[in-house]
């Protein structure tokens, strides 16, 4: 037997319901609990670019695990502390994107300084030339 969309929607209200107080639910009109229903009718939290959700179930244990990943526009304003927090995260990532990108240049001129035949230190090697030459042999 499937439940339609409304019964879903009525369940939904009453498990957030039962997850208050008794005295405070019990409080609420019919007109709240609508409005509570129309509200989460209109939680826009499943449009994401991204929504991965993978789950693991291994055999010998009796639960199974998930992750969720979610990526997309953030439509809600940020506190204090969450765009203390955004700037703290995109000044590291640059910082290691910056770090990367300096060390892929460093290899790079290290490996057109050995096919050019420059050798800086007589008889000293990292082997990163003989290395890259061997890949393509």
């Amino acid at each position: 037997m499937t439940r339609n969309r409304s019964d879903q929607q009525h369940t939904h209200v009453k498990q957030l319901l039962n997850k208050m107080d008794p005295e405070v639910a019990a409080s609420f009109s019919y007109k709240q609990r609508k409005a509570l229903q129309k509200v989460i009718n209109t939680r826009d939290w499943r449009g994401h670019a991204i929504d991965f959700r993978p789950t693991l179930a291994l055999p010998f244990l009796p639960w199974s695990f998930y992750i969720v990943f979610l990526g997309g526009v953030n439509r809600r304003s940020l506190t204090n502390t969450e765009r203390f927090t955004a700037a703290i995260v995109f000044l590291a990532s640059l910082l290691i994107v910056g770090l990367v990108l300096i060390g892929l240049v460093f290899v790079a001129l290290y490996l057109l300084k050995s096919w050019l035949g420059i050798d800086i230190f007589a008889g000293e090697s990292l082997g990163l030339w003989d290395y890259f030459k061997a890949l393509f042999e």
